[in-house]
């Protein structure tokens, strides 16, 4: 949901649409904020095809929220809450405001920088979205504190999405790659975390 340049980012404007669940077919307005990229409808569709069997209540951990497409998706697919944090003032507004629309007291907003924040949680999650603003080196150092924190609980999901010439992304050595595809400038993937599993 993130930072890009030029006719796409400006074309993704407007409103996100939640294709599937409670909410479906709602459209939700998105701030006109400088580059903010809401994931398509499409990767959101493969997404969460992927995911049909782990979103029906699970807490959920959206770490660069943007446009909160991904999270408002899972809200209304029956999450059991969503976390959404986001740097920007004004798209954080909005997604508050977006959910008092859809009356959805198990969402959060939290306005903060994803990286610092996510050690001070003190919340477990069962799937967190990783998505970035493209070329800062975010999703790295994302999931590192994610490894460092303690907001993984044993086989959590963990969706990453960077940009698709990005080719040195390393995953932490004890997430596990279950799904990978790559649609136009971005590649999504899918990990498990095996780092605290249970025996």
């Amino acid at each position: 949901m993130k930072k890009n340049t030029g006719k796409t980012a400006k074309a993704a404007n407007g409103h996100i649409r939640i294709i599937s669940g409670q909410f479906k077919g709602r459209k939700l307005p998105v701030k006109d904020v400088i580059g903010l990229r809401p994931t398509t409808d499409r990767v959101k569709e493969t997404v969460f095809n992927w995911l049909m069997n782990d979103i029906r209540d699970a807490d959920v951990l959206d770490c660069f929220a943007g446009s909160g497409g991904l999270g408002f998706e899972a809200l209304s697919r029956y999450a059991n809450s969503v976390t959404f944090i986001e740097k920007d003032k004004a798209a954080a507004q909005q997604l508050n405001d977006n959910l008092a629309l859809l009356k959805q007291l198990n969402g959060k907003v939290i306005h903060a920088d994803a990286l610092g924040t996510i050690e001070r949680l003190g919340k477990q999650y069962d799937l967190v979205f990783i998505d970035p603003p493209f070329r800062l080196g975010l999703a790295q150092l994302c999931c590192q504190q994610l490894i460092q924190s303690d907001a993984l609980k044993p086989l959590s999901l963990i969706y990453v999405e960077v940009e698709s010439e990005l080719n040195d992304f390393q995953a932490p050595n004890d997430w596990q790659l279950l799904k990978e595809k790559t649609a136009g400038q971005v590649t999504y993937r899918l990990f498990q975390n095996l780092h605290n599993e249970v025996l």
